[in-house]
């Protein structure tokens, strides 16, 4: 079973074929020669030197023209993890683009992805996607795998069981999803040649026993179909298509029996355009009686991964039932290479990699969410988590009355699908009409259903309510804009109706207040940098007017305005903490502090996968993880901590004569340092956000107590933001 040694000029002929920069020939040759090196002397399992791996890995995917970087770093990809090598080393040889590639596949090959039940597998799934910046890092892992798996002889049959195990539950659905036809096949049947090598080898022994008669009867039918092609002056090729031994596997496992499986017999039209592939559907059907429901136009409506074709199955030649597809090249090169096929170098010159992404941008559906999400105003951490909501859960596809497809995730509802259509529309929406019937807006949509909306120009927006019927973050994050938006407007109004009060009541000219000095002034003191800036603050009660005058006429400030003043606006740094928080299973991922729950020592955590981020860890109770359980991985604090980390607490209190002063007083006695403080002014009482440095959460808890006990404070607690 061991496979021929394959040399690098073998390899490097392979490439030439679509690659011909001279640039991009010699750093794979200079990648080659640097793996060669570090890898020297160390070998496989298979007695191979170990070179022989990271070669053949590259050569796959130079058998779906990946493109010049991922060649490189398909034969880098284990010098970070096998070798005495760093990044820095690695960028300075080769880039960044290429480190970023061997960095990302490092990191997916450090993780474990054990576990047997649905919600582990479909996590794991998630958090290689995850943890994968770009799209060909995975693709690398798949070639990995492959090259892996045709090698997987050599361990033992419990290590062959894991790793099969593994590429069915977690690589080979993320292959299918990006459409990699080709590599799929070949991971399923050798998965199953090793998970469960008695059907396997039940299926191949049933399959040599037929295979002279079926070949016969293919080759008849081919030479029927391709000369009543010819007739009608269609070129074409045909070509017999063998049935994978997975796919014979499902079926049987299905409760078919071997001789059920009516599309052993296969065949597949090639032909120049698209619409020769439904001449070719209407005169195959002319001569040879179709199946009912057998046929499908993946043509009309492609599948998500992008694949194309017409399947019909007919009864041919001796009455026996036949499956043909009928497709063009470009088709046939889609499904073959999924997305991969969008990578090789079409055309030459300074333009090539832009017309390459503009080529992905266009026509990837699998990418579609991805770059309408990556247009709007989205954090990083928003833009992760909306990918892995939207794009790789179940999927329905559902039609506008014109006919046009809509993919949304399974559960959206009229108001996804409005926002998906155009945020206008979504904006505007008062109503929906699905199959022709009035739904609600929280109407769960279903496969094929035909959704019109109803909008009226002159409605006021989308209601807030509609945040807890969307399902898809997009249309969410759409109605949170709108608002957003609208409470700036109003804020602003506020803001400036509210000091220019204060100014009348003060008897303060407002050409004697703002004078280019003095918003200078304010700008240093407040870090206000335009006038609108200045009046939302005041309108959302950031800033009273108050203390805006007696910034520039201070001899009104009370004890409490100067220390509001000095501590307002400092910048609330979380702190390194490499080695202060332990990863189960993963030494070396960056991890964060989360800024909205600041868990400190003492407090129970959890860490939450972030794309490009690495770990961001939660208090266990924190709500932005809470519902997220397939996102989070175990972490824990280390026992040796001796640094001080923020936390925010919010203070009820009567009234403000001295309360700060009396609150300030209580640090020195907990050991606690305050960082910064925030009056939130309201018509009841005051409240003081304060973020404050601690050891930890015994020393947080005696410091709450302690204010809960003072004069005027009403309560104090930790908040979550």
């Amino acid at each position: 079973m061991e496979e021929e040694i394959l040399t690098f000029d073998v390899m490097l002929n392979n490439v030439k074929k679509y690659i011909s920069d001279e640039k991009e020939l010699s750093l794979i040759t200079k990648a080659y020669r640097y793996a060669y090196e570090k890898h020297f002397g160390q070998k496989r399992l298979t007695g191979e030197d170990y070179i022989e791996h990271p070669l053949h890995v590259a050569n796959i995917l130079i058998g779906i023209y990946a493109d010049s970087a991922t060649i490189c770093a398909a034969l880098l990809h284990d010098v970070l993890e096998d070798c005495d090598i760093t990044k820095e080393e690695l960028e300075e040889l080769f880039g960044s683009e290429i480190t970023t590639l061997v960095d990302g596949v490092t990191k997916i090959n450090r993780l474990n992805f054990e576990g047997d039940n649905e919600a582990t597998i479909a996590n794991h799934r998630k958090i290689l996607v995850g943890l994968s910046e770009d799209v060909r890092v995975i693709i690398i892992k798949l070639a990995d795998r492959l090259h892996n798996m045709r090698t997987l002889w050599v361990h033992s049959e419990k290590t062959q069981k894991e790793k099969a195990k593994e590429t069915l539950d977690i690589l080979i659905p993320i292959a299918h999803r990006l459409g990699m036809s080709k590599m799929k096949s070949e991971l399923e049947d050798l998965s199953l040649r090793y998970y469960k090598p008695d059907v396997y080898f039940s299926i191949v022994e049933k399959l040599n026993q037929s295979k002279g008669e079926r070949d016969k009867e293919v080759m008849d039918m081919q030479e029927s179909v391709s000369k009543l092609l010819s007739e009608h002056n269609i070129v074409h090729e045909i070509k017999g298509r063998a049935k994978s031994i997975f796919s014979i596997y499902k079926k049987l496992d299905k409760g078919k029996k071997f001789s059920d499986i009516y599309d052993l017999l296969a065949l597949r039209v090639y032909v120049d355009t698209e619409q020769e592939c439904y001449q070719v559907l209407g005169i195959i059907h002319s001569k040879f009686k179709p199946i009912p429901k057998r046929f499908k136009d993946y043509i009309a409506m492609p599948k998500t991964n992008l694949y194309q074709s017409l399947h019909t199955t007919v009864f041919g030649i001796d009455g026996n039932l036949f499956e043909i597809q009928i497709r063009t090249y470009d088709m046939d090169r889609i499904a073959e290479y999924g997305i991969a096929s969008h990578w090789s170098y079409k055309e030459k010159g300074s333009n090539a990699k832009a017309a390459l992404q503009n080529t992905m941008e266009q026509k990837l559906q699998f990418f579609r969410s991805i770059i309408e999400l990556k247009n709007d105003e989205n954090n990083a951490e928003e833009f992760v988590n909306s990918v892995r909501e939207d794009v790789f859960k179940n999927t329905i596809y559902v039609f506008t009355p014109k006919g046009d497809v809509v993919e949304l995730p399974s559960g959206s509802t009229p108001i996804d699908f409005a926002y998906k259509v155009h945020s206008e529309v979504g904006d505007k929406m008062v109503g929906a009409v699905v199959n022709g019937a009035i739904v609600s807006l929280d109407y769960n949509l279903q496969d094929n259903d035909i959704i019109k909306v109803n909008t009226n120009k002159n409605s006021f927006g989308p209601s807030r309510e509609w945040m807890n019927m969307a399902k898809t973050l997009q249309a969410k994050n759409k109605i949170k804009s709108f608002y957003n938006k609208i409470d700036k407007e109003e804020y602003l109004k506020t803001g400036e109706d509210l000091l220019s009060k204060e100014l009348r009541k003060r008897k303060i000219a407002n050409g004697d207040f703002f004078t280019n000095i003095n918003l200078l002034k304010i700008n240093e003191e407040l870090k206000c940098n335009t006038l609108e800036e200045l009046y939302i603050n005041i309108g959302n009660n950031k800033y009273t007017p108050n203390q805006i005058i007696n910034v520039i006429y201070n001899d009104n400030d009370t004890k409490e305005d100067i220390i509001l003043r000095k501590t307002r606006n400092n910048e609330i740094v979380l702190p390194n903490i490499k080695n202060d928080i332990i990863v189960d299973g993963i030494d070396e991922i960056k991890v964060n502090i989360a800024a909205c729950c600041k868990p400190i020592p003492g407090d129970e955590i959890v860490g939450y996968i972030t794309k490009g981020y690495g770990i961001t860890v939660h208090r266990i109770i924190c709500p932005n993880v809470s519902e997220s359980n397939e996102r989070i991985i175990n972490v824990r604090w280390n026992e040796t901590i001796n640094k001080k980390y923020p936390t925010t607490i919010l203070v009820h209190a009567l009234d403000s004569k001295d309360v700060l002063l009396d609150i300030i007083s209580k640090t020195s006695n907990s050991d606690i340092v305050i960082q910064n403080i925030n009056s939130i002014n309201t018509s009841e009482n005051y409240m003081y956000e304060i973020t404050v440095l601690t050891e930890g959460k015994d020393k947080l808890m005696k410091f709450i107590n302690d204010v809960k006990i003072l004069p005027n404070v009403l309560d104090a607690e930790r908040i979550i933001k």
